[in-house]
Order: C-alpha cells, then sequence, then structure tokens
C-alpha cells in the first residue's frame, strides 16, 4: 500500500517537496515513496499545489484534528505559521495548533513528523556559533520562540519529530530584500551583524530528501539546522546586491533601522552528514538564480 503524506499548512514549501520528490521518482521508479499520496491541510484547498488531496480546514482549530488523524498519515510534515507577531498569536499558531494534532495522532501516531521551524528559538543574540545542541531561547527571553519550541516538543511527545530549524528562507524573483537595495536602502556595515539563509528550492529539496530517508527506515536526527554554508554580515550581502542590481555608488544610502533582535552565525553539518547536496550553498548561488528568474 502507498504511504500517506500529509502536509500541514500546504503552501509553497509543500509544492517545492512535491517536485523534488517528482523528480527524485523520476530518476528512481522503484523508490520507496512511489505511488505515495500527498495531502494538503489548508483553508484554501483550491491553491493546493497539482497532485495534492485537499482536505480543507484550519490547523489552529482542535475540530480539524480527528479528520486530519482518520487519515492516518505515515509522514507528517508541518509548516505552521504565527497567527499574530505577538506571544499569544505565536501560541495559537504554533503551541496550540501542534498540541491538537498531538491529541489526534496519540492513538495511532506517524512513523516521522519534519517540523517546519525556525533558527529564532536558538537563545544566542551577539554573533556566535550555533550548532542543533546549543541552548534555546526561553519564554523569559524570547515568549514567541518558546511557543515554537512548546510545538515541537508537543509532537515530539507522540511521534519521532526531525525539527527543521530553517533560516531565513528566500528565493522570490522579485523578494523583498532584492526590492529594498533596487531602491537604495543597504544596511550600515558596523556594527556587524551576520546573517544566515536558505534558498526555498533547498526547503523543500531537504524535506524530500529527509522524507525519502524516513520512508527507507533510517533514523532521522531530531534537529537540522537548515541553512547554506555561508553565515556572512548582513551589509556583505546588501553590498553585493546592489553591485548585481547596477545600483551606483552615489544612490546608495544606510538605512539606520534595527537589523533584528539578534544575530547568530549557524553550523549545517547535521545537513551535510544526512546525504544532502546544496543546490545553493551560499548567498551569491541562491540570489544569482533569483536575479536570472526576475530577468535581472
Amino acid at each position: 500500500m502507498s504511504a500517506t503524506v500529509l502536509f500541514v499548512g500546504a503552501g509553497d514549501l509543500a509544492a517545492r517537496c512535491a517536485a523534488a520528490l517528482a523528480a527524485a521518482l523520476s530518476a528512481d521508479p522503484a523508490g520507496p515513496l512511489a505511488g505515495a499520496r500527498l495531502v494538503g491541510l489548508r483553508r484554501a484547498i483550491d491553491a493546493l499545489p497539482p497532485g495534492f488531496e485537499g482536505l480543507a480546514g484550519d490547523y489552529a482549530d482542535p475540530a480539524v484534528a480527528p479528520r486530519v488523524a482518520a487519515l492516518a498519515p505515515e509522514f507528517v510534515v508541518t509548516t505552521f505559521k504565527p497567527l499574530g507577531r505577538d506571544e499569544a498569536g505565536y501560541r495559537r499558531g504554533f503551541a496550540d495548533a501542534a498540541r491538537y494534532l498531538a491529541e489526534g495522532f496519540a492513538a495511532r501516531p506517524p512513523r516521522q513528523v519534519l517540523f517546519v521551524s525556525s533558527t529564532r528559538v536558538y537563545a544566542e543574540q551577539d554573533g556566535g556559533w550555533v550548532d542543533e545542541t546549543s541552548s534555546l531561547a526561553t519564554a523569559a527571553t524570547d515568549p514567541a520562540a518558546a511557543q515554537i519550541v512548546a510545538a515541537e516538543d508537543a509532537l515530539a511527545a507522540v511521534a519521532p519529530v526531525a525539527r527543521l530549524r530553517c533560516a531565513g528562507i528566500y528565493g522570490g524573483a522579485d523578494g523583498f530584500l532584492q526590492r529594498r537595495v533596487a531602491s537604495g536602502s543597504l544596511c550600515p556595515p558596523t556594527p556587524v551583524h551576520y546573517s544566515n539563509r536558505i534558498h526555498r528550492d533547498d526547503v523543500g529539496g531537504f524535506l524530500a530528501h529527509l522524507l525519502t530517508a524516513a520512508a527507507k527506515g533510517s533514523a532521522l536526527a531530531p534537529a537540522y539546522n537548515v541553512v547554506d554554508d555561508c553565515p556572512v554580515p548582513q551589509a556583505e550581502v546588501e553590498a553585493w546586491l546592489a553591485e548585481q542590481l547596477g545600483v551606483p555608488e552615489g544612490e546608495r544610502r544606510y538605512d539606520a533601522r534595527p537589523l533584528s533582535r539578534g544575530h547568530k552565525r549557524l553550523r549545517n553539518r547535521r545537513l551535510h552528514e544526512s546525504g544532502y547536496r546544496l543546490r545553493y550553498p551560499d548567498y551569491r548561488a541562491g540570489y544569482a538564480a533569483a536575479l536570472a528568474a526576475a530577468g535581472t
């Protein structure tokens, strides 16, 4: 019998994961996920990617959990989003939603859950190096991040969970950063503020890679930093983009806005040890592809 893969919050990353799975099956038609049933849970199922069955509903609604559990999926991919920028919004969109799913799956847990998380969960804020064993944020230091951690833990209490802690996901042909830099607005070079990122195609590709590994029976790590190989100062990224976009030196201005609440440099050793090969290992490769798609 073919496996059922449930995507909770089936949007862009689900589509990219499905495309990567299809490419893998083209190379190996007898792969472990051949004929897999892809089911997407989202409010508007008419917007689902091709090849998905739709399950209409809001994952933050506790009434949806029994319907999800009735599918008895072998594999689950969660892409939760906050329902507001404050702690309450993160609680509803992450911790509460995960708890509802966990309660639904208690009687028949999936074989593997892939939880698309965030590198925000790490406590480091001063530019230090971070791996998957580093300290996590607490409710006292970052209440919103603590709700993400609570969501991870809620699902891990009932099923094996691989936490995909993603840095800033980018890759759109007309992304916010490209638009801002094209307007001449850049962040200042000092104080140094490190940034990490991952191209959206690599997130989708890594999801497909881990799903395939889990379907083969491989044990996944409890967490992966889903980032490229090149944590660098944000000013370096923006200066390079300004060159690619042809923004003259005289038209560049430094914006004194705070970049974020803190910064860190992320190691991705476990991602490489899994056997996944990054399609875009640094910002130059990733943004060059995005600019090419935009015809820049």
